[in-house]
């Protein structure tokens, strides 16, 4: 039997949310439905949790489907995000950012050739 090249699911959704350009957003479900793993939104969350800090992934860019951060409002981790999506001119007003202005809409082609997996 030959070892398998599949990539974890939790290194494909880091593989997509390191891919998020600055100035950008997406959701949780949107990470893990570009990851090949749709349906997953929750599984997002954990696998940012748990990703390691040498990454340096742009967590921040990774917010909920109605837009919102998901942190509790006022807490620490909310008001770091709202401070790094708004050091990116990212306009976030109570929490909350446009979608039709700031969601990454990546084409496939670029998905396609910078997939490892």
């Amino acid at each position: 039997m030959q070892p398998s090249n599949k990539a974890s699911p939790m290194t494909q959704i880091w593989h997509i949310v390191s891919m998020i350009p600055e100035g950008k957003v997406c959701s949780y479900g949107k990470v893990a439905d570009l990851a090949g793993l749709p349906g997953r939104a929750r599984y997002v969350s954990r696998a940012l949790k748990a990703a390691p800090s040498e990454l340096a992934l742009p967590w921040h860019r990774v917010i909920n489907s109605q837009g919102k951060i998901s942190f509790a409002e006022h807490s620490e981790p909310f008001i770091e995000q709202m401070q790094r999506l708004r050091s990116e001119a990212i306009i976030v007003n109570r929490g909350r950012v446009k979608l039709a202005e700031y969601e990454w809409r990546p084409d496939l082609a670029t998905l396609v050739l910078s997939m490892p997996f």
